[in-house]
């Protein structure tokens, strides 16, 4: 998946070690959040936990922390795991000035999450 004019936004869905892994590339607006929510949404329909990897977004505004937000509440519902991985500074910064970054579980990587969901320290 990509933007219309195929800019430099990505995102992109694959499976790593039982987990779905969106991966979000680019500067997330409500020009295409909307492709970010179907993404998030297909992937826990799947039926596996999910983690959205946001190591190289430079921009979000409030309509991708939205997509994120539903995604949390319907990983909630399906009672699947759901987690933000690598955490670029700039999405921190919105997460944080949102008062979100403690609602969200927050991952540096893979390793960590699987240790998290295991009840282990990261």
């Amino acid at each position: 998946m990509g933007t219309p004019g195929g800019g430099a936004n990505r995102c992109d869905t694959r499976e790593q070690q039982g987990y779905r892994i969106v991966t979000v590339a680019g500067e997330v607006d409500l020009s295409w959040s909307a492709e970010i929510r179907a993404a998030i949404l297909a992937a826990l329909e799947a039926g596996s936990p999910v983690l959205v990897d946001l190591a190289a977004v430079a921009y979000i505004d409030s309509s991708g922390i939205a997509s994120f937000v539903e995604g949390y509440q319907r990983a909630r519902q399906l009672g699947l795991q759901f987690g933000l991985l690598a955490v670029s500074l700039p999405v921190l910064a919105v997460l944080r000035l949102a008062r979100l970054e403690t609602v969200f579980p927050i991952h540096p990587d893979l390793t960590a999450a699987r240790a998290a969901a295991a009840g282990a320290p990261a």
